[in-house]
């Protein structure tokens, strides 16, 4: 079942990822030599959409559950069940691969609710520990914001394996590591130590193409150049801290979002390291292609490029930017998740 484009990423050095938790996608894709899946409140809310989980959805609500409670328990589920199709890449890579992502309820960032900053600290160390509980293959997602990044030591230090995403910044990236490693020094041992961390790649362009429009030669080449100072200091980071497993960045938001631009753009430009969890339509892109994928990761654009980068891009504006469109981006489908588990309830009394 194998895919000649697909296999030359992969021997180059990237591992694949599925951004979605779709059972006939994580099957085709890991048969293409996938070795991991996320999910997130809008991949779930679109499955729900579909109709293909309504009996499922059906017994829930007779049962009794609240709609909350309901859409937790079928994340829960649908994660579960892409772990299970993993697990045995879990096992036969003593836990380097095989992981499925399960993020944290976004409504604890809600600008709507205004938590206090330590209630949403409390809450992320309270989700952290029950969404982890007796899962080997499972990976917790939390948002590298203020409250998430201070969640991390504890959760970590406890043993919980944390995909820290929404990362935008080298800054956010420097804070979230840090707080890693501290909780990972905290462990008896660092033999099971894992993390990731999910630098979201083409919408950094989509911020520059609205808000630095005068760049001249790096217009759409910012969330590359970005993501790969990223990958370099996380690198060299762990260069200097070697762990048994692999501690990665996941090149995400891999889907290219400007029509003139082609499906492969940011795939073939961070191929050759780490992992990309790419969406379904960007894997299928590449398996229909004839592209053979090189190591680029490490290659840089010319000098003309970083130095505009550099002195025209706010990046702190940048990170203000796009954490305030990710928190709302995937508060408003967990809210629609829960709203349509409610009118699925009312059409069921009638």
């Amino acid at each position: 079942m194998g895919n000649l484009s697909i296999s030359s990423l992969i021997n180059c050095g990237t591992k694949l990822y599925l951004d979605s938790i779709d059972p006939t996608l994580v099957d085709k894709n890991i048969g293409w030599g996938a070795v991991g899946a996320t999910s997130n409140p809008i991949i779930v809310q679109d499955l729900l959409s579909s109709g293909r989980f309504d009996t499922l959805l059906q017994a829930k609500i007779e049962a009794g559950a609240d709609d909350e409670s309901i859409a937790w328990d079928l994340t829960d589920q649908l994660v579960r069940g892409a772990q299970e199709k993993f697990r045995p890449i879990w096992e036969s890579s003593d836990g380097n691969e095989g992981w499925v992502s399960f993020e944290l309820d976004p409504l604890i960032e809600d600008p709507a609710l205004n938590l206090p900053h330590d209630t949403r600290v409390e809450r992320y160390i309270e989700l952290g520990r029950r969404w982890s509980a007796g899962h080997v293959n499972r990976m917790i997602k939390i948002p590298a914001t203020p409250a998430g990044i201070d969640c991390l030591e504890t959760l970590v230090a406890e043993g919980v394996t944390v995909n820290v995403t929404l990362v935008f910044t080298l800054g956010q990236y420097e804070q979230a590591r840090n707080q890693v490693w501290l909780g990972a020094q905290r462990r008896a041992s660092l033999e099971k130590f894992k993390s990731v961390y999910s630098i979201f790649v083409s919408r950094v362009d989509q911020f520059t193409a609205k808000h630095v429009p005068n760049l001249a030669v790096a217009q759409g080449a910012v969330g590359i150049v970005n993501a790969k100072r990223i990958w370099q200091a996380n690198q060299s980071f762990w260069s200097e801290h070697p762990t048994a497993l692999e501690q990665e960045i996941i090149f995400a938001s891999t889907g290219t979002k400007d029509p003139a631009d082609p499906p492969e753009k940011y795939v073939a430009a961070l191929a050759g390291s780490d992992i990309q969890t790419n969406p379904p339509a960007t894997n299928q892109a590449i398996a229909d292609s004839e592209i053979g994928f090189i190591r680029n990761v490490d290659r840089w654009p010319a000098k003309e490029v970083l130095d505009e980068i550099d002195e025209l891009v706010d990046f702190e504006r940048l990170q203000d930017t796009l954490m305030a469109e990710g928190i709302l981006k995937f508060a408003e489908p967990q809210r629609k998740l829960i709203a349509s588990i409610a009118q699925r309830r009312r059409q069921i009394a009638h």
